[in-house]
Order: C-alpha cells, then sequence, then structure tokens
C-alpha cells in the first residue's frame, strides 16, 4: 500500500527535490516504514509501490549496518527532533537481497526530520538520502596513499609503527627484522636512480613472497624493510631470515664478473617496551650485520649478551 503527502507535505516535498536533484526523498511513518518515496529510489534496486506491505528503512541498508539505522531513526522519531546524517551502504543491486560485491554497494548520508500530526504527536518523519560514495572512495584513496609506500605500495613507516604499537599495548613478544640492501648508495651512483629504485621495488617483491602467513611488511626508508614475525623465538627468526637472504643472494647472483653484486643484511629484535625501542635494537642488530661484511643476521642483545 503507498501512502501520499498531504498537501502541505508535498510542497514540501517538492522544494526539497527541486534543491536537491538526485538525492532521494523518504517519508516514513511513526515506527519508520516508507510510505512513500521519490521515483529515483529506484536506483537502489528497490521498488516500493511494488510492495503489499511498505518496506522499513532498514531494508534500504547492507544487513551489516541494519541495526545501527534502525537505532538511529528509532531515537530521532521518539525525540521528534532532527538529527545529523547517519552514512550507511546501501546495496544498490537487482539482486540486493543476495549479492555481497563490494562493487555492488554505494555509502548514503541519511538526514532525518520528524513530523508531527495536529496534535503534536510524532507522524513520521522525512528524510534525505544523498551518495556520499565519491567522497568516501576519495576518503578512502588519501587514507590509502597516507599508508602505502609510492615505490613499492608496501605499508609504510608510520603504518608499521602504528600495527607494532598495537602488537606492544597486547603483550607483544614478537620478533622484528629489519632488511636492508648493501651498497646502494654505489649501485645508484654508478647506475642511477631508476636503477637503484627497481632494485628496490624487485626486493620487496621478493620480500612478499617469503613473507609466510601472519608476517607484516613494510618500507621504512629507502632500501630498508621491517617485517613484523610471527615467530616468538629468536632462532626461529633468525633462521627465516637467514632463508630470506641466503635465497635473495642466488637469485642476485651476478651473470658476469661485470655485473653488479646485490646482497641485503637483516637485523633481529623483540618487540618490546616501545616502537622505538623495538626499531632501534632492530636497526643496532643490522648495523652489526653490515659490519660483518653483509648477506647476514644479526642481533644486538645477543653481542651485549655476549
Amino acid at each position: 500500500m503507498r501512502i501520499g503527502f498531504s498537501d502541505l507535505e508535498g510542497h514540501a516535498l517538492h522544494g526539497l527535490v527541486e534543491k536537491t536533484s538526485g538525492d532521494i526523498v523518504i517519508r516514513l511513518d511513526r515506527s519508520g516504514f516508507i510510505v512513500h518515496a521519490s521515483d529515483n529510489i529506484a536506483e537502489l534496486g528497490l521498488d516500493v509501490t511494488a510492495t503489499l506491505l511498505p518496506p522499513h528503512i532498514t531494508d534500504l541498508a547492507d544487513r551489516d549496518h541494519a541495526a545501527v539505522l534502525g537505532a538511529h531513526v528509532s531515537a530521532a522519531l521518539a525525540e521528534g527532533q532532527a538529527t545529523g546524517a547517519l552514512e550507511f551502504p546501501v546495496p544498490a543491486c537487482a539482486d540486493r537481497t543476495t549479492c555481497r560485491e563490494a562493487h555492488c554497494r554505494r555509502w548514503y548520508a541519511l538526514s532525518l526530520s520528524p513530523l508531527r500530526g495536529e496534535s503534536g504527536g510524532p507522524e513520521g518523519a522525512l528524510c534525505l538520502m544523498r551518495c556520499v560514495q565519491q567522497v568516501r572512495s576519495l576518503e578512502g584513496e588519501l587514507h590509502a596513499r597516507a599508508v602505502t609506500d609510492p615505490l613499492t605500495g608496501l605499508a609504510n613507516r608510520a603504518a608499521f609503527c602504528a600495527s607494532l604499537r598495537r602488537h606492544l599495548a597486547t603483550g607483544g613478544g614478537q620478533m622484528v627484522a629489519i632488511f636492508a640492501l648493501d651498497a646502494m648508495r654505489a649501485l645508484q651512483l654508478r647506475y642511477g636512480q631508476r636503477t637503484a629504485d627497481e632494485v628496490v621495488w624487485g626486493f620487496g617483491r621478493f620480500l612478499e613472497g617469503m613473507a609466510l602467513p601472519g608476517h607484516e611488511l613494510a618500507v621504512l626508508d629507502g632500501e630498508r624493510f621491517a617485517v613484523l614475525l610471527t615467530e616468538r623465538t629468536s632462532h626461529a627468526a633468525r633462521e627465516w631470515a637467514g632463508d630470506v637472504l641466503a635465497t635473495f643472494a642466488r637469485l642476485a647472483a651476478p651473470a658476469s664478473p661485470r655485473a653488479p653484486r646485490i646482497s641485503a643484511s637483516a637485523g633481529l629484535a623483540r618487540a618490546e617496551c616501545t616502537v622505538d625501542w623495538t626499531l632501534r635494537e632492530a636497526e643496532l642488530g643490522l648495523v652489526l650485520a653490515r659490519a660483518g661484511g653483509g648477506n647476514q643476521v644479526a642481533a644486538a642483545s645477543y653481542h651485549r649478551a655476549a
């Protein structure tokens, strides 16, 4: 059953539609059921006129957000006050009841203005739904850029530190490895920045391939990479890091005596105390590994204990 607007509400709705081309205007009853909607609600795969019983406003939302939307609308109807916009995803698909594809979902912002009858009691609400998918997409893109290294596409230092901080907050104990390509400055001076970038990019792809499930990989800066390991023993971490370096050495072996020799080193540390302390310990291990000639794994804590 479709219920129309009163003349006064119809004029108000007509004005809203003129000012908000492309937005969806909805009339709710006092229980939150949709009794009228502008024709463009069909863009969401919902035909209000084709149902015997009016759909509820929560039927528009993705199932994981329906409860939040329902609580928001119920509170506004009960209080009889206009609310700030609530953003939620909407399945914009003809197969909206079963489709779970991310590209079939668009984000909308719902603004709600309660209506009162002649007696002063609640008579439902007028709602305005505005698509904010483009804003959401831009926000997501900006966030991705803020936490991603532009050369390798891996997480950057800020993202890695944030993740490490979360692990420390839950007790820490994991091992952290910092890998660095040896003699990158000499390679850059001899072959140029483009070649150096290609080597760094290639090493990043190689580390991704060597990473085990649960490992978190990031670029700290330049040619240095950090990995938060799932291993909690220094022995297991050293074995994995040593295997990484040995495999890389075989893959990067020069084809001729005149080709550049590329190797990497690694420093290990246990994730404890603070982010700065953990990274400093791993950096000290890296310094020791390079001081020993490179292409090896070292941990500063072992040397201090000795």
